[in-house]
């Protein structure tokens, strides 16, 4: 599921990478007989209703032949071998997910990008039953997910892991780079454990980070606030067991250039026996604002990013690992060194890579396009707080993530958006202190929410839908913003085209048309002293909702340097040229 090697001690073991019994549950009851209400009459079932396929895991719904355009429950069930206290990793399931073992409900968990988990305690050695609910409808009580300018995908989307853990086991480690001295790397390491017992435990703990050894004794942890089945994402859920600043000799610093990873190690010891233990791969480097530069390692950054959406015709969202890979790889090619995770938190798999890469990325909570009166649903503000508590919580030690985002292109406008956007950004700082955050927003000299974020940035399309030259944009935007002296960067800027269509009158939709545009929009973004950089709209074309498609032809968000497969388009000569022609950082 990762990138390396994460426990030496805790047995695990991958129940995704397989294939499942999968049941689109279109009848309330398997089996049962519909009523023609005119008629009164039995009607013939659907032989493919309540029908059990095999489907590979990860996988979508609309993945499986028949099911396409399916929203609704549907089972996902496969076996394991096992014992005593067993812990259920999901990594994402759409939108809505509960997590049975033998029948028993073990969790359940609203939210597609991030991940949850379930335990269930003192299982009789042999076989078991797993069965996950996925509930991809749109509904109210999921406020997050409606037809969008994207596709939201339905299933076990992402990795399922099974881990045998003790009743006391560690759950988290977070590791702040804080500054480097000539000593080495100041650096705050935490620890979190989870007391899954009814009763009060001691343990002692030990770790090792790049050859600097640590330890506390007799640690009190206590007792859990509820059953064994209580488990969640949440790290208010978990006991901090140990926070401690030090000094790490002879490491070298993370960067674009040299993306050195190093794996801290932590162990759980009773008794002088080790009875589990976390691993954790980490990068030291620092990032802060200051001024308009957004500082990497003290150097002034220039972003040439892509928006990046996870989706592709034959996986759905569900892309495996060499899928991730391909497209960075295509990004790196281009020249780009970042993408915007729009609009939601990224497979962790992908981060990983981009760890390894040196690729800069913006990772953002599920949210986009939302208006005030959709951001008034009761659910709303909970829901979004939950997705950046799981989002920091399960992806905080990334290197690559430079900068966490909220609520794209939302009614930054009014006072009731201006309330949301201060308590998600203050949540965010409350989180973690070792990144700024931003936002995305089109609402230009009517949103009054840029004295909020860190990074002022910039949903904006000249040359396609707007008259402006981008030159002129930014002045206007800067001109406006002056007051606030914060880093600008353009969050999304491009033009559409049609994999194929060649116009010699450079026509709307032609490949011809949009290289035309990107090389004038990057060329003006590049050129501009106080811009930070831009994120090209986008890496891929991706579906969009069919509640969308009478807007986007082949119901597909067509501003793709490549198309759905990955061929480029024109225009990806155009941005390498460009790309490549400039630096990692900005002068001055």
């Amino acid at each position: 599921m990762r990138g390396f090697q994460r426990h030496k001690i805790r047995k695990i073991k991958e129940l995704s990478g397989r294939l499942w019994d999968f049941t689109a549950l279109e009848n309330e009851k398997e089996g049962e007989d519909s009523l023609d209400p005119e008629k009164g009459e039995i009607l013939e079932q659907d032989p493919k209703k309540n029908r059990t396929e095999k489907i590979f895991v990860p996988g979508c719904v609309e993945n499986c032949p028949g099911h396409e355009n399916y929203r609704g429950k549907s089972s996902w069930r496969t076996q394991f071998e096992a014992q005593g206290n067993v812990r259920i990793v999901c990594e994402g399931v759409s939108h809505f997910g509960e997590i049975f073992v033998d029948g028993k409900k073990l969790a359940e968990h609203y939210g597609s990008y991030t991940a949850f988990s379930g335990c269930a305690a003192d299982l009789k050695p042999g076989v078991h039953l797993l069965e996950i609910i996925a509930d991809n409808s749109f509904a109210e009580e999921y406020s997050l997910d409606f037809p969008n300018d994207y596709y939201s995908y339905g299933g076990v989307t992402r990795d399922v892991m099974l881990e045998e853990v003790p009743p006391l086991f560690l759950s988290c480690i977070h590791v702040t780079p804080l500054t480097k001295t000539k000593d080495g790397w100041r650096t705050r390491i935490e620890a979190f454990c989870r007391n899954l017992s009814g009763e009060s435990q001691f343990t002692d703990l030990r770790g090792e980070i790049a050859g600097t050894v640590f330890s506390m004794q007799h640690i009190l942890i206590p007792a859990a606030a509820a059953d064994l089945g209580a488990d969640s994402s949440d790290p208010c859920a978990d006991s901090l067991i140990y926070s401690e600043e030090l000094t790490i000799a002879n490491v070298e610093t993370w960067s674009l250039e040299n993306p050195v990873l190093y794996k801290v190690s932590v162990e759980l010891v009773k008794n002088g026996e080790v009875f589990d233990d976390l691993i954790e791969r980490i990068g030291f480097r620092t990032v802060r604002v200051d001024g308009n530069h957004i500082l990497l390692n003290g150097k002034a950054l220039r972003i040439k990013g892509f928006c990046r959406h996870e989706d592709h015709p034959q996986y759905g969202c569900a892309l495996p690992e060499s899928a991730m890979a391909a497209d960075l790889q295509l990004i790196r090619d281009m020249g780009g060194n970042s993408v915007r995770t729009v609009h939601y938190p990224n497979d962790e798999a992908f981060l990983d890579m981009c760890d390894e890469m040196g690729i800069l990325v913006w990772e953002e909570n599920h949210a986009r396009g939302m208006s005030g009166e959709q951001m008034r649903n009761p659910l709303f503000e909970a829901q979004c707080e939950a997705v950046i508590r799981e989002m920091i919580w399960a992806h905080y030690n990334h290197p690559s993530i430079y900068v966490w985002g909220v609520l794209n292109e939302c009614s930054s406008d009014t006072e009731y958006g201006r309330s949301c956007y201060n308590a998600q950004l203050s949540l965010i700082r409350k989180l973690d202190k070792s990144r700024p955050c931003i936002y995305a927003s089109c609402k230009f000299q009517t949103d009054i929410c840029q004295d909020l974020p860190d990074i002022c940035s910039w949903n904006m399309y000249p040359y396609w839908y707007e008259q402006d030259t981008a030159a002129e944009r930014l002045n206007e935007l800067r001109t406006w913003l002056n007051p606030l002296q914060n880093p600008l960067l353009v969050s999304e800027i491009g033009a559409g085209a049609i994999y194929g269509f060649r116009s010699r009158g450079h026509e709307i939709w032609s490949e011809e048309l949009q290289a035309d545009i990107l090389r004038k929009q990057l060329r003006e973004t590049a050129e501009f002293e106080t811009c930070s950089g831009s994120y090209i709209w986008q890496f891929a074309d991706v579906k969009v909702s069919r509640e969308w498609a009478l807007r986007r032809p082949k119901s597909r968000n067509n501003k793709g340097i490549v198309d759905e497969y990955r061929r480029p388009k024109m225009a990806y000569e155009v941005v390498k040229e460009i790309y490549s022609g400039l630096g990692n950082y900005r002068e001055g």
